[in-house]
């Protein structure tokens, strides 16, 4: 048999007349697949210590016996937009949200990415407020949208300055993007700062998406702050059971905002999700049912983590920051005439340990820390981090 493969020049994608969709490379997915199967102390990582399902079980009140009960499970697509005890549960965690206005998706990344697709189309204005994760940003760039970023500076705490962002919210403008809490920054926006832009978003019809991964790792209070899709008629949350609720290994997430969103989202999941798997489901319901226990737990974590990371930033002459007020990572900045990726490729190297490279957040001269690790590997990881520091002062 003669296979007519195309010549070389028919894989030239730059050449007049092959135009496929550019996306811009993913740099922290990029990262982490080079290296974070490679590091000893994985000091890049964002989710709360991983929960084992025998935690799991432990934190639901329940026991091995509910594993057998699985035995008999038939594997079949299940419910199409998750099951109704599973959109419960995530109705729970909000103020003003139903059934009707969740659907079920792979993780937070799937949810991002349905929003962007359903919502965006060529020429729109979006305005992403950065740094952020990177889909906010160059999915409608891969779409053709007119793409504003918001620069969040260190001296405003890594929080949004609403002037400079109602100056680019245009008449017209489709949808504004932000992160809360703020992955990398750990900056939290209160609701009168929600509702502040809420009514920019209101003056231009627009939409808000709020990725709200980090949702319930608040460093102060009862820990979970408000939801953007209760805050604003047109806002739409995403979130999953990834970081905050430790199980990132059942890739389930949702969508929750209005019910035109729900269904016009539904369309373009028919073309990449159908369902998420049942052991997801099941094992997803049963984390969000309990969900005050869990997320009890993953405060205490990060909430410890977090002192003790304070105080080794206070000795470290060469690091500095905005201490974060939730979520699971922190910007470092570091006085040493190197690149972050150089920095963190020698870190790596020396000492075993990983961060994530500003670089790959477009953050040059940072460096990424995830502090929601079990303490004991938090802290041998800053201590030969200060080894790696004390040999280049």
């Amino acid at each position: 048999m003669v296979l007519n493969l195309p010549s070389e020049a028919e894989f030239d994608l730059d050449r007049p007349g092959c135009e496929l969709m550019h996306i811009e490379p993913f740099g922290v997915e990029i990262w982490m697949n080079e290296w974070e199967t490679r590091c000893e102390l994985n000091l890049a990582e964002t989710c709360v210590e991983s929960l084992t399902i025998a935690e799991l079980l432990t934190l639901a009140g329940r026991n091995s016996d509910e594993l057998s009960e699985l035995l008999s499970m038939k594997l079949t697509y299940g419910a199409i937009e998750g099951s109704d005890r599973l959109r419960a549960a995530i109705c729970a965690l909000y103020e003003q949200q139903t059934r009707e206005n969740v659907i079920v998706t792979h993780g937070t990344i799937g949810a991002n990415m349905l929003v962007h697709k359903t919502l965006v189309s060529r020429g729109d204005r979006v305005v992403a407020v950065v740094p952020t994760y990177q889909q906010h940003f160059s999915i409608p760039e891969s779409i053709g949208a007119d793409v504003q970023q918001l620069r969040l500076r260190e001296e405003d705490n890594w929080l949004p300055d609403l002037d400079a962002l109602r100056a680019l919210v245009q008449q017209g403008t489709k949808l504004i993007a932000i992160n809360n809490p703020n992955n990398p920054t750990g900056a939290l926006m209160g609701r009168d700062m929600l509702e502040g832009i809420a009514e920019i978003a209101r003056g231009a019809d627009a939409w808000v998406l709020c990725d709200e991964v980090y949702r319930g790792t608040n460093q102060e209070g009862a820990g979970t702050g408000p939801s953007m899709a209760d805050i604003y008629e047109k806002g739409i949350s995403t979130a999953s059971t990834s970081k905050a609720f430790s199980l990132a290994g059942l890739r389930l997430g949702w969508i929750a905002g209005p019910k035109a969103v729900i269904e016009a989202v539904s369309i373009h999941r028919d073309y990449d999700t159908i369902s998420v798997g049942m052991i997801d489901d099941h094992f997803a319901t049963m984390a969000l049912e309990h969900a005050e226990r869990v997320l009890q737990r993953s405060r205490e974590i990060t909430r410890e983590n977090l002192a003790a990371l304070s105080e080794w930033v206070a000795r470290e002459p060469l690091i500095s920051w905005v201490k974060p007020s939730a979520g699971t990572t922190a910007l470092l900045k570091y006085e040493l005439p190197m690149s972050s990726r150089e920095f963190c490729v020698d870190l790596l190297k020396e000492t075993g340990v990983m961060f994530t490279p500003g670089a790959a957040l477009n953050m040059e001269g940072y460096v990424r820390i995830g502090f929601a690790n079990g303490p004991d590997v938090l802290k041998e990881g800053l201590r030969r981090v200060s080894h790696f520091l004390r040999n280049r002062d």
